[in-house]
């Protein structure tokens, strides 16, 4: 069973309909004369392939802790690498899997593995933990444990459980500035993009291609606006609004994945056969939440409580290949009070074990230091009882989730203003009814990106979309990385594809089966690696 930290990657749009202008940085952070004083020594591969990925190669580079001071400190940055093998050789392409947080190590073998053979060829496929995350060192690791089990109900209701989840989140927050005073003001995305440069030089490449989903677009475009002269293709898929980063953003996955929620809800009622359930969308959700209020007496297994069942479900928004499970897991709770479904779904979609407290930390890390938040605790509690109000599915739990940046010890800096017109070529992949990076967040940025195309997925409501088994987009994909070529659309979108169907009802015996009810395909491979907040 694999355990994971539920780590939402970033969030689009805006909160409650009003569009907040981020400023642009009044200078490059880190201009590339002060990256190319660092040292750039070329990288040793060694083996280290799996049985999955038998011809990857690790290795590592030491970059600068802080840039201002290329010859201080260093930190090592962890990478992995599939080589190209064909005569054809287009460089190096970087890929990162989002997050923040999130480790790349594996999604190089998945990418050189899910591309076309003839594709995949033609690159040196590059992993990298960023700065602070997984192989990498240091790893942050601010509070073992942050997420054992049973944590405080994250609805609000009494002054006592709020006082409670307050405190965890200001326990957060001055543990991970007692453990990493010197590191904390160096984790941000600006210097995750640095390093990918840095990454750039010891490969020896003039230029990089780079791969990048849900956070992962973000890094690419700061990447690209530091240091445009430097990218040669430029893939972002399940696009972050660079105008809400980030307090607006996760405000607005609420209303998002509210809608996802719903999308489930229907799809039971739909396989009522199945899961016995009821055939009212509104009815099931009853069921739902009258589920919540008796595990928030009374936790399965010990293990289950409000909380807990939120994160266990929070993952059917990302990616509906969980729907089967989810829903399962649901039914032998509501229709026979079984815990031990819901017990197995939180062990594989929501347990968090030392690689989670390692993501999770580095998310905060992050967005805490890459933007400003309301630092005042009165402006959370009226804007996330607003949006409750209409969204109560995620809107808590992602409040908390995000709480510690309210009491962070680090001064945020200003968000980075991506607005690009010396880019080649392009390609945003975008599908409508994305819940963790809405689709006004790759609208935003084929606007702010004036080289770019922009194809959409319609109807379609996974996060994470390409090389996920939709052939119509990944034949845009191929293209683009074979010959640079890009649609070209007279309408907001250059190119629609339209969405793969739902999917059908597992029975028990499979369910019981499956080790890992998400790595039986290539798109459940994916989304096993992208599909948390981190």
């Amino acid at each position: 069973m694999r355990k994971s930290a539920a780590v939402l990657c970033g969030a689009a749009v805006v909160m409650a309909g009003s569009l907040t202008a981020v400023p642009a940085d009044a200078s490059t952070p880190h201009p590339a004369a002060a990256v190319s004083a660092a040292s750039a020594a070329k990288v040793t591969w060694q083996k280290c392939g799996t049985t999955r990925y038998p011809t990857l190669q690790c290795g590592s580079v030491k970059v600068p802790l802080d840039y201002r001071h290329p010859s201080g400190k260093k930190i090592t940055l962890a990478l992995s690498r599939v080589p190209h093998t064909a005569k054809t050789y287009q460089g190096p392409l970087l890929v990162n899997p989002g997050g923040p947080g999130g480790s790349g190590l594996s999604l190089a073998g998945f990418v050189a593995s899910s591309l076309p053979k003839d594709v995949a060829a033609q690159y040196d496929v590059i992993g990298f933990d960023p700065r602070g995350v997984g192989r990498s060192s240091p790893a942050l690791d601010c509070k073992p444990g942050y997420f054992k089990p049973v944590r405080p109900d994250s609805l609000p209701s009494t002054p006592a459980i709020e006082n409670a989840n307050l405190a965890r989140a200001k326990s957060f927050a001055a543990a991970c500035g007692k453990k990493y005073a010197s590191v904390l003001p160096h984790i941000n995305t600006v210097n995750a993009a640095t390093d990918m440069d840095s990454i750039r030089r010891a490969l020896g490449a003039k230029k990089i291609n780079y791969f990048g989903y849900s956070y992962g677009t973000y890094l690419g475009a700061v990447y690209a606006k530091l240091f445009p002269e430097r990218v040669r293709r430029l893939v972002l898929d399940s696009i972050v609004d660079p105008t809400g980063v980030w307090y607006d953003n996760n405000i607005q996955q609420d209303y998002a994945f509210e809608g996802r929620q719903q999308a489930f809800l229907a799809w039971i009622a739909k396989h009522d056969s199945t899961y016995r359930l009821g055939t009212d969308p509104a009815g099931i959700e009853a069921k739902w939440y009258a589920m919540r209020a008796a595990l928030a007496k009374k936790p399965a297994g010990g293990k289950v409580g409000a909380s807990e069942l939120e994160d266990t479900f929070i993952p059917g928004g990302y990616y509906n290949g969980y729907w089967p499970y989810l829903a399962q897991a649901f039914a032998a709770y509501a229709n026979d009070r079984e815990t031990g479904p819901l017990v197995e779904a939180y062990e594989n979609f929501a347990a968090v074990d030392a690689s989670g407290d390692n993501g999770y930390s580095v998310y905060t890390a992050v967005q805490c230091r890459d933007a400003s938040w309301p630092r005042d605790w009165r402006q959370w509690r009226k804007d996330n009882w607003a949006v409750h109000a209409k969204a109560p599915f995620m809107t808590w739990n992602n409040a908390w989730y995000n709480a510690p940046c309210a009491f962070w010890p680090v001064s945020a800096k200003r968000a980075v203003n991506v607005a690009n017109s010396k880019l080649p070529p392009v390609l945003l992949f975008q599908a409508t009814d994305d819940a963790a990076t809405p689709y006004q967040g790759g609208v935003t940025v084929h606007r702010l990106l004036r080289n770019s195309s922009l194809v959409v997925e319609r109807g379609g409501g996974n996060h994470g979309i390409t090389l996920s088994g939709n052939a119509c987009l990944d034949k845009h994909l191929a293209t683009y990385l074979t010959n640079g070529k890009v649609p070209r659309g007279h309408g907001v979108a250059d190119a629609v594809c339209q969405r793969l169907p739902d999917p059908k009802p597992v029975s028990a015996a499979a369910s019981a089966a499956a080790t890992s009810p998400s790595g039986a395909a290539r798109g459940a491979a994916l989304h096993d690696l992208v599909r948390f907040r981190g």
